[in-house]
């Protein structure tokens, strides 16, 4: 059984950065699609942020430039750098794992964490 938690949220003012860990603990593959998710209020859940299993990193365009996505394979942490942070970054960001459907949406993926809170104004 796979479990992840996240941490590293917190409340920053517009132009901060900060950088979200996100745990894995149990039998994960290396090699499995990894991502970042984020949920406001009154939007739909997006994903900001995929760690493929090629090592290619993907965002969503209103990221790109600002946030980074990484993993610790020896940590079998994943974590997102955000810099430049803007008020309509604010949100739940959760982390995902081990994509088993099609699309990068959250149904399609067989972990995911519970979230930390990030606050920007």
């Amino acid at each position: 059984h796979v479990q992840l938690v996240e941490s590293g949220g917190g409340s920053v003012q517009a132009g901060g950065s900060l950088t979200l860990s996100c745990a894995a603990s149990g039998n994960i593959d290396d090699s499995i699609v990894m991502a970042w998710f984020r949920q406001s209020p009154g939007k739909k859940r997006e994903g900001v942020a995929f760690s493929d299993s090629n090592g290619i990193n993907r965002y969503v365009n209103s990221v790109k430039g600002r946030f980074s996505i990484f993993r610790d394979y020896a940590k079998s942490t994943l974590y997102l750098r955000m810099d430049n942070l803007k008020p309509e970054d604010s949100g739940m960001y959760a982390c995902a794992a081990h994509r088993t459907g099609s699309g990068d949406v959250w149904a399609s993926f067989r972990y995911k964490g519970q979230g930390t809170q990030v606050t920007v104004s």
